[in-house]
């Protein structure tokens, strides 16, 4: 006899989108909204966390009834209450966790509080049913590591950006090139028109033993022959030029981390793990960066395995996924968990969420 559904309520508000979703065990999403924060943020050129904050606090709840509302269920149907619990931007992360404890409360449902990368962790289960163990990369604005996922709150950590990470530098070669915010899908489509090969880039770490990555030269690197271009005088960027500094920035950004992940797929062969390399997080959705990742994968013997692009970037279906996950091994929280601005994944343990 089948296990009846589960159904989860799941609330993100980790940066600058504003989600609810309701998700159940089935892997059915019967809803998934998220509310864009960009235009609130794009004159600042990146996201303020007060007036992200703020934003949170005025929408989410009218959010969440929709969210039911269009899943068709009452908060007397769900089995539990999901929201993250960090890392993330403080103030956001304070607004979803009071939500979501609040409707737990009132409901008498268990609350759950998600790790915000775990979410994206356990992202390609939700669409696709892919066992353990796993290699995953995770990229994102924040986020850059390289972990063996073992199981639901067992990661160990290869690698991690010893700078910046990834998507921080295509926000940052973004602003460099004129090309706007959000930065990874501007320089992503610059570069679709871009001669990838016109500009010689550094390629840091490449070649390297180990799985660690480094971004701030090549970020440092557009940003002088950017200057070379306009001859120090500040103007503008000609499109064609633009477009060719993005498609070199893209390509090197890719071929180290097909360098990286190939080391450390053969770390975890060597551990005697099987699995493929799974992808996630909101950079993640740059099909360039896929297919070369998948090339990687490839020629290491083994498959690239990635979310759809919607739900890489942040979304509340992937945090009631890792509550539905969590629940079905009885880990639940207190309503005196407390939010958390950092929360390194591979701090998770089964059976508690650690600092």
């Amino acid at each position: 006899m089948s296990e009846p559904l589960r159904i989860m309520l799941g609330i993100e508000t980790s940066c600058d989108e504003t989600a609810a979703a309701v998700v159940d065990s089935g892997r059915r999403i019967r809803s998934n909204l998220v509310l864009s924060q960009l235009d609130e943020h794009r004159p600042y050129g990146g996201v303020v966390p007060e007036i992200a904050a703020r934003s949170h606090l005025d929408h989410l709840d009218g959010l969440v009834g929709r969210a039911l509302e269009e899943a068709g269920v009452a908060c007397a149907d769900l089995d539990g209450v999901a929201a993250t619990g960090g890392p993330g931007l403080i103030g956001g992360v304070f607004v979803g966790v009071m939500t979501a404890k609040a409707i737990a409360a009132a409901s008498a449902k268990p609350f759950l509080a998600v790790n915000h990368l775990e979410g994206h962790a356990l992202s390609a289960r939700l669409t696709a049913p892919l066992e353990f163990p796993y290699l995953l990369l995770l990229i994102s604005g924040g986020h850059c590591q390289l972990l063996a996922v073992r199981g639901v709150g067992r990661y160990e950590r290869y690698g991690t950006t010893v700078d910046d990470a990834v998507g921080e530098a295509f926000d940052k070669t973004a602003k460099l090139l004129g090309l706007g915010y959000p930065g990874g899908p501007a320089v992503e489509r610059a570069a679709a028109e871009g001669d990838p090969a016109r500009f010689a880039l550094p390629r840091p770490m490449l070649g390297r033993p180990g799985a660690d990555f480094s971004f701030s030269g090549l970020k440092t690197a557009v940003r002088h022959k950017a200057a070379a271009l306009c001859d120090g005088g500040g103007e503008a960027l000609d499109r064609q030029d633009a477009a060719d500094l993005a498609a070199s920035f893209q390509a090197a950004v890719a071929e180290v981390l097909a360098d990286r992940c190939a080391n450390a797929l053969e770390r975890f062969r060597s551990s005697g793990a099987g699995g493929p390399l799974v992808v996630a997080g909101g950079v993640a959705a740059n099909q360039a960066l896929r297919a070369r990742l998948a090339e990687a994968a490839e020629a290491a013997g083994t498959q690239m395995i990635a979310p759809p692009s919607w739900l890489c970037t942040d979304n509340a279906a992937m945090i009631a996924w890792a509550g539905l996950e969590r629940l079905a091994l009885g880990l639940t929280d207190g309503f005196d968990f407390a939010p958390r601005p950092r929360w390194p994944l591979e701090a998770l343990t089964e059976g508690e969420n650690a600092a």
